[in-house]
């Protein structure tokens, strides 16, 4: 009796082991299967995004979609963003985590984010306000059209491309147009001082003098490839469209924009003074800082970081012998004639190239990971040099196209260096062109986080990466190293400016004169910033935001690790996953500071 009880046992346990062995297996499929169809709608998410921005795929060194420009401004065109993005929200949440990896679920959570934030933005009329005087595409298009931007003139039929997707070009600038006569209608217009600031731009593109347009730029550096009936046939086709389609188009605009728009224009500065101002100013710094802070806890953050640097610059001012107030510090700081030593703007570059040599040896310190996307530095075309701050601008995903960090030079003889060395490493190394190209280069990433951009992220590492002046060899000169605090106190500034303006009332003249009671820069700098933060409203709270998060996890790791910290450990951590919301930046650190505690022990 005990035997056949033991045989059933041992039959039943057999049994109960095949299900469990099966249930096992049949789990292991179907969880292949949700990571590969999961794989494949990230895939698909990142294919159909390139469709219908296909200036990110040019930006990105794919070249399928260089003739296309879809006309964002259109009705349908704004329905079918909040199609493909509800869908991709509803197909990224029926997946279920326990069925992804680490890496999967960081990837979910992120393409999430970005559905909600563009769904958000949809909610308000953007539409209307089509054009600004730094951020808007008649720049892109601009710097592609001079022929040293992301669009390629290698070939015949890159020639040919560039006039298609400057036909679909013209139809937005007719479109801009109407919608900013919408605009007027529905109180939704720019603010005066920013029109005037677009109406030089646009008056530069109706010169009728062919030799010297933007637009015929590609004509003057044909390859050597092509043959004398290309260059004729090519010569002819950019002539008569700058003289026939692209001067008059650039008239017509300029035209509208100097009377009816102008006329139209807020006396107001900030973003509340527009129909549902308050509520997309707060959708703005959700997506800037990508946190839930308000913009009271900003303005405060602000003052309480202008505070603290305030008093690291007056150690500074001591140090150097200088015996009057900050302010008049400030003054000599901007006036003073050894830091402008230059004459011409290659003295201006080869500076730069020279930081970059000098902080070369330390780097292997800091940094494990390095990228190899090659990098220039080259300075700002003079289309658009007079509204724009220096800036990087990517290399192309397959590294052919190196990435440039461009600097804008209105005169070398009044360029003024004392913050070039904290410049270079926010808009270079190891700021932008290492983070950027090694997001790109991240053969681990999806394809859509390799482009992917979060500006408290980015802006934040930039500003952070500032702070290894001294690491990395520099700051050694007592004026470079207040540079950098003035470039810290700039960014802190931005905290109490933006919400200042877009928040609490604050005029433009207002915002200029509490940056001019704070920092180094000269007057004309200042307001070109307000203006910027005036045409973007949140964008400039990204950096000291960011830059916070990154010295918090810092400090934390440092302490919670002891003896078991290594900075470019660190560092790996930070830059190995891309751009992240700062929410999955911190919880990815935590996690490394967890395993790396157990690890030790």
């Amino acid at each position: 009796m005990k035997k056949i009880v033991f045989l059933i046992c041992i039959a039943i346990l057999s049994s109960s082991c095949k299900r469990d062995k099966e249930t096992t297996i049949q789990d292991e499929e179907m969880q292949a299967i949700a990571m590969s169809e999961f794989e494949t709608s990230l895939k698909n998410y990142y294919e159909e995004s390139l469709k219908m921005y296909p200036l990110i795929a040019t930006s990105a060194g794919d070249n399928r979609y260089n003739d296309q420009l879809p006309n964002v401004l259109t009705d349908e065109f704004i329905q079918r963003e909040k199609i493909f993005y509800t869908n991709y929200r509803e197909k990224m949440m029926s997946y279920k985590d326990e069925n992804l990896t680490e890496t999967e679920r960081l990837s979910k959570d992120i393409l999430i984010w970005e559905c909600n934030m563009n769904l958000e933005r949809l909610d308000f009329r953007e539409e209307l306000t089509p054009i600004n005087q730094m951020w808007s595409l008649q720049f892109t298009i601009g710097q592609y059209a001079s022929g040293s931007g992301a669009q390629p003139f290698e070939t015949f039929e890159d020639y040919k491309n560039w006039i298609k997707r400057l036909d679909s070009y013209l139809d937005w600038m007719a479109l801009a147009e109407e919608r900013m006569a919408e605009g007027i209608k529905a109180g939704n217009v720019l603010p005066k001082s920013l029109i005037k600031k677009v109406l030089p731009q646009l008056e530069a593109m109706t010169n009728p003098n062919i030799d010297e347009h933007l637009f015929y730029t590609p004509i003057k550096n044909f390859p050597d490839s092509f043959t004398d009936e290309e260059e004729e046939e090519l010569t002819i086709l950019y002539k008569n469209y700058v003289n026939d389609k692209i001067i008059p188009a650039y008239a017509s605009l300029h035209k509208f924009m100097s009377t009816d728009y102008l006329k139209a224009g807020r006396t107001t500065s900030g973003i509340a003074a527009v129909p549902k101002g308050k509520e997309y100013y707060n959708h703005q710094i959700k997506l800037y800082t990508t946190t839930d802070m308000t913009a009271d806890e900003i303005h405060q953050l602000g003052l309480k970081e202008v505070a603290r640097i305030l008093s690291e610059m007056e150690k500074v001012k001591t140090d150097v012998g200088y015996k009057g107030t900050l302010v008049s510090f400030f003054d000599h700081v901007r006036n003073k004639k050894e830091l402008m030593p230059f004459k011409t703007p290659q003295e201006v570059i080869e500076n730069f190239n020279d930081i970059h040599e000098r902080m070369q040896p330390q780097l292997d310190k800091l940094f494990d990971m390095k990228p190899e996307t090659p990098f220039e530095v080259r300075q700002t075309e003079a289309f658009r040099a007079a509204s724009a701050s220096a800036q990087y601008n990517p290399g192309s995903l397959d590294g052919t196209r190196p990435g440039i960090f461009y600097v804008p030079i209105l005169d070398p003889e009044k360029y003024n260096m004392y913050s070039d060395e904290a410049l270079f490493l926010h808009e270079a190394i190891p700021g932008h062109h290492y983070q950027i190209s090694l997001q790109q280069e991240n053969q681990d990433l999806p394809d859509f986080r390799k482009t992917l951009w979060y500006s408290s992220y980015g802006e934040g590492w930039a500003l952070y990466s500032e702070s290894l002046g001294k690491e990395l060899g520099l700051y050694t000169n007592p004026y470079q190293y207040f540079g950098m605090l003035s470039k810290e106190m700039h960014r802190a500034i931005r905290l109490v400016v933006d919400t200042g303006l877009h928040s609490k009332g604050w005029t433009r003249e207002q915002a200029i004169k509490y940056s001019l009671e704070n920092e180094a820069k000269n007057e004309d700098d200042i307001i070109s910033e307000i203006e910027r933060y005036m045409a973007n409203p949140g964008q400039a709270l990204s950096y000291k935001v960011g830059q916070l998060k990154i010295r918090e996890l810092l400090a934390k790791a440092e302490a919670q690790l002891g003896d078991q910290f290594n900075i470019a450990k660190f560092h790996n951590q930070v830059l190995e996953s891309g751009c992240l919301p700062l929410e999955l930046l911190e919880r990815k650190i935590e996690k490394w500071i967890s395993t790396t505690k157990a690890n030790a022990t």
